[in-house]
Formats: C-alpha cells, structure tokens, sequence
C-alpha cells in the first residue's frame, strides 16, 4: 500500500515529456510536444504531450492520460506498480511491508514473472562477481575477451552455476514458486526432478523498454558439441522475443540523440560497441529481423544501419531483414566489416577512431550491397542475372514513398545496366499485385454474409440519454472550473461577489435537484460541490492527478485540445474567438442542455408508467402521470426557447 502523501511526490516530480521521451522521441510544437504513437502503428504523428497539462493523447487511437496511465498502459503495469516505477526514476523512497508468500500468490502471473525475472538477474550478477566459480570461469571469460567490468554492470551480465539446480533451490528457499520458475523458463521440470535451464553459462539479461528484465541469453563456455552455444529464455507471458532488442533500454537516448541505430548480430557485439563508446547499437539476439522489432526502432530513429560480418552464407541468410526495413519506410543503410571480423573482433583490433571511421566510410546503401552481392554469384550467366535483377526490383517495390522508389530505380539501373522504363514497369506490376493480394486478405464487403432482416412488431423507439450532455458539464467544470463566469452586487452588505463556473453549475444543478446518472462523472461534480460548499477552489491539475486510474484518464481526455492556433494566424494576429471568451454563452447553454436531457428521460420513464397505469385501470395515477407529463413538457418547451427555439437533439 502506497499513501497518499508518496503519491502526491511521485505525481509532483514525474515530469511527463521526460518520462515520455524515454520511449518515444518527441518534438516540440508550439506548447506541446508531437512523436510517432507507441499504442499503434502510424506514420503521420498524432501523438500529443502537453507538459503544462502533464498529459498525453493519441488523436489516432484515442489513447490517453497522465503520466502514470501512459507507464502503466506501455509496460502493462498496475497502478501501483507503475507509480513505484517513477518513484524509482526519480529517487522517491517508498516504505511497504515486504510482501509474503500468499501477497505474491495474489499478483497475476506477469507481474510474478517480471519479480522473478527481476530476482534471477541480481542473483546470476552476483554469482560472477563474488563467488569463486563465477570469477574463475564467468568473470575471466569477459576480461579474456577484454571487457571492461563497468560494461558489464551496465547490462547486468551475471553467470549461471555449473550445479545443474543452483537457482532453482535458491529460488525456491527465498519463497518463489516453482510454477512462475517453470513458466519464465529459468527451470525445467521433468517426471523425476526441477532443474536450472543455464546451468554453467555466462548470462544475458533482455531488459524492456523500461529496463525491467524480460527474459535471458545464455553462452554455453565448455566446448560441447552436444551442447548448444547460445540458449535463450523460452515464450511466456513477458518475453517475447520477436517484440524486443538486445540493448535496446541501454541505447534507446543515444539512439534519440544521434538520430540512427546499429544494428548487430549478438550479445557481445553490443557489449562491444558500447565499449568504444558507440551507444545507439541493438541486437536482434540471432533471431530473424521481425516486423515488430523495426517499428520497435522506428519509435526512436528511421535511420538504421546494419552491420554485417564477412561471412557470406551468414549475410544470405539474414538479407530478408533488409526488405523488412525497406517496408516500414526506413532509411537503411549496411556496412561490411573486413573478412573473418564481426563487430566485437573488429572493435578490439583497432582504436574507437578507426572504428568509427570505417563505419562512415564504408556505409553504403541496400542497392549496392545487394548487388554486389549477388553479382558475384550471377557472373556472366544471363538466367542468375535476371533472378537477380528481380530480387531487388522486389526489394524496391516494397518501399511505401515514391520518390525514394524512384531514386534506387534510376541507381539500379546504372549498376545492372538495364533501362528505367523495364524497372519502372516490373516495380509496377509488383505494387499492384502486393495490392491485389492486400485487398484479397480479407473478403470484400459483398462477400461478407448478410445477416437477416430484423423484424419488428412496431418501430424502435429513440433511446434518451444523458451520457453526452452529464459528459460536457463535467468537461467544462475541468476545464474552467476555477474561471470567472459573471459578477454581481451582493444585496446584504454591497460587496460585489465573483461567481466561477464551477460555483454556478453546481448552483444551478443542486438548486433543481438533479443528479449524475454516470457514476465517475458523479464523484467528480460531488468534489466540485464540496469545493464549492467549503468556498475553496479545486486545483487545476487535482483530477488528472486523481488517485483514481479511471478518474484521471477520463479528465487527461476532456482537457487535451486536437487542434490549436496556427502560428501563420497567431503572427498576423487573426482574431479568433475561443472557449474561453465564450463561456456566458456556452456554460449556460450546456446546462439547459443537460436538463432537456434529464426531462426526456423522465417523461420515457412516465410514459412506460402511464402505459402500465392504463392496463391496470388506474384513473387516478393514470391523472396524476399526465399531469407529470403536461408539466415536463411545458418546461422542455422554456429551455427550447431559452435555446433560440433550436431542435434539441
């Protein structure tokens, strides 16, 4: 249990575009700060972050809310759990009770997991550090391979004991469930006994995004030909391996600030990299590149280089990863380290500077490479030449802007010597049947069953509903609470009173006895009214701030704008009227409003009454209802007058 107190420091020092930026690169525009939305794939920014409103909205998906909603939504987080993740970023000390064993039975299986996860990286840390086995055989491995131990702190590199149930007794001793040690993959289970999955290997952790440890890679170090060199952490409800990057937590701001990634095979090649200093490096973990993991890079830089190995067979195989690059419309560019070199050879064989060096002089983009090598192979024989020629004309195709297709069209045809128009027209034909085939994924509208009619003994009768117009008052009551609406003259003592907009809704509601049929929107006009009864006033952040998940989201989504003055307006200072100079005309209307919709809603309520009152005979109730009724609507038509007659919808 966090109190209040805590969570009033979490929510005062967690500053939302520095916790936003961790994940997703934004830049300023105007007051508010615009990136690429984490919760969907887009490629037009309609992701808001307002700081002076400390919230976030998505006007693609609809996503939003306060700091600790976008950590909660973007790691899966519970309330509690995401606010202890900021009071962990921001140094805020938080006193619980230590959790027992049947609190952890309690949590729900990820968040089990990631504890478990958590407490297997520490132990494996340990263990290299300051055990005698993990020195010896862990600890000199990384000083062989000339690591220094800081890097090897950074990424929380540990060792797995030779003992083939080290961790899983360790684990089971300090109270962790064999269930959740089974399920994360850290043990296996078989008919006659439980036992660690990386005994005697060096370990990898794979942090997340947030730096939370999903999963782990483990290299084997006895030369075992039935042994596998690399093993990783299983599927399971954290961890998968598709979705995320080694060194992804540790490069993803260098990654922002140098506006390009390097892409690497394995572990040690990014342990490497960061060795001599070149931070914005990731690592598919010799898995195939995934869509998910080039959006994941996509979130940060559009700028990728992939660094390949001299191995030849081995860039065959991963070459598919280019064209999964080129699909998300990224700008890819590949370097070929020297024969027999990978990224962590190369890097220890010669200074940072020559390191980097070779890096910018020998980029070169995906049309070349491909070529290049694939021509090799084609020699003078015409058949190879023309599968080749089509390999990368696929690869063009696939590319979504049009002038970036067009110019590797005119650099392709200078390499291979054929004309444009050729590739111009096999481009074409392959966009279109990519597009064929897209259209063909799901069936088309007239192919879809046609459910049958709906018959109805009588018409449906329009349902009333005062969700959207309880909704608008609250809206207003968030935005504007604390704004002046009108003055006037106190008649007792003269004094001249300032009436909010708060004080006058909550009069002018409380006054005719109505009430919130939504019960979120109810609590919030409830504090609204004790503010105004106590003649205090209500903080303009209190609500998105709200203890309340639900609470805070629903205000984060009324007070965030879609749209705001145009700069080319604002400096030819273009008179435009806003809310704001608006609100005598705009609270007042809302309110009548809101009480059209609460009339009409009675009046349904009377006639199903009266409806019932005629079948039973009831002439007295049957007289009472319609009077009820007459009165109702003799009121409906004032506040239609009072709206300029309008049609009230």
């Amino acid at each position: 249990m966090i109190d209040r107190q805590t969570i009033e420091r979490i929510l005062d020092a967690a500053q939302i575009v520095e916790v936003v930026q961790e994940f997703v690169p934004l830049k300023k525009r105007g007051v508010n700060y615009l990136g690429l939305c984490p919760f969907h794939n887009e490629k037009t920014p309609s992701f808001t972050v307002s700081p002076s409103k400390e919230i976030f909205k998505c006007f693609g998906c609809g996503k939003v809310g306060n700091v600790v909603n976008f950590i909660m939504e973007h790691e899966h987080l519970s309330y509690p759990d995401a606010l202890r993740y900021l009071a962990k970023k921001y140094h805020i000390e938080i006193v619980e009770k230590e959790a027992s064993a049947e609190d952890l039975e309690k949590q729900n299986e990820r968040e089990s997991l990631l504890v478990l996860s958590a407490y297997a990286a520490r132990q494996f840390s340990e263990n290299l550090f300051n055990s005698e086995e993990g020195k010896a055989v862990g600890l000199s491995y990384f000083r062989e391979r000339g690591f220094r131990e800081s890097t090897l702190k950074k990424f929380e590199v540990g060792y797995s004991f030779e003992q083939r149930d080290a961790l899983t007794k360790k684990a089971l001793g300090d109270g962790y469930l064999k269930d959740f040690l089974v399920k994360s993959g850290l043990s296996i289970e078989n008919e006659s006994r439980i036992f660690d999955r990386f005994s005697g290997r060096v370990m990898f952790p794979i942090h997340s995004l947030s730096g939370q440890v999903l999963g782990f890679g483990g290299r084997v170090l006895k030369t075992d030909a039935k042994t596998a060199k690399y093993l990783n952490s299983p599927e399971s409800e954290i961890y998968h391996k598709s979705r995320i990057l080694y060194g992804i937590y540790q490069a993803r701001r260098s990654i922002t600030q140098e506006d390009r990634v390097y892409l690497v095979e394995g572990y040690t090649d990014v342990l490497s990299l960061h060795e001599v200093s070149i931070e914005n490096v990731v690592a598919s973990s010799g898995t195939s590149l995934t869509q998910e993991q080039v959006r994941l890079i996509k979130r940060f830089t559009p700028n990728i280089t992939v660094l390949y190995d001299g191995d030849p067979a081995g860039i065959k195989a991963s070459i598919r990863g280019i064209d999964i690059i080129l699909e998300e419309g990224m700008n890819v560019k590949i370097v070929l380290l020297p024969d027999g070199e990978d990224p962590d050879s190369y890097s220890k064989k010669v200074s940072n500077e020559d390191f980097l060096k070779y890096l910018r002089e020998n980029e070169t983009d995906f049309i070349r490479f491909k070529t290049q090598l694939l021509l090799d192979e084609a020699a003078s024989d015409p058949v190879k030449k023309a599968n080749l020629i089509r390999d990368i004309v696929k690869s063009i195709a696939i590319i979504p802007e049009a002038i970036t297709r067009t110019v590797y069209i005119k650099e392709c045809s200078t390499l291979l010597d054929i004309g444009e128009e050729v590739l111009y027209h096999e481009v074409g034909k392959m966009r279109q049947q990519r597009s064929f085939q897209d259209r063909n994924r799901y069936p088309a509208p007239e192919d879809l069953p046609v459910p049958p009619p709906v018959i109805t003994s009588q018409p449906a009768r329009k349902e009333f509903t005062t969700h959207f117009s309880e909704k608008e008052v609250i809206r207003l009551l968030l935005k504007f609470g604390s704004t002046e609406l009108e003055r006037h003259i106190n008649a007792e003592d003269g004094q001249e009173e300032i009436v909010t907009v708060s004080d006058y809704v909550v009069h002018d509601i409380t006054s005719d006895n109505l009430t919130f049929d939504d019960p979120v929107l109810l609590q919030i006009f409830d504090e609204f009214k004790f503010a105004s009864e106590q003649g205090t006033f209500i903080e303009e952040m209190h609500f998105v701030k709200h203890p309340d998940p639900v609470i805070s989201t629903l205000a984060a989504d009324m007070l965030s704008e879609p749209h705001t003055l145009s700069k080319i307006f604002a400096s030819k200072q273009t008179y435009v009227e806003t809310e704001d100079m608006k609100l005598k005309d705009i609270v007042p209307d809302a309110l009548l409003k809101f009480k059209s919709d609460k009339i009409k809603v009675r009046l349904k309520e009377i006639m199903t009454k009266l409806e019932e009152a005629v079948r039973e005979g009831d002439n007295d109730k049957i007289l009472e209802l319609q009077r009820r009724d007459q009165n109702l609507k003799m009121a409906l038509r004032a506040i239609s007058e009072k709206l300029g007659k309008r049609i009230i919808l």
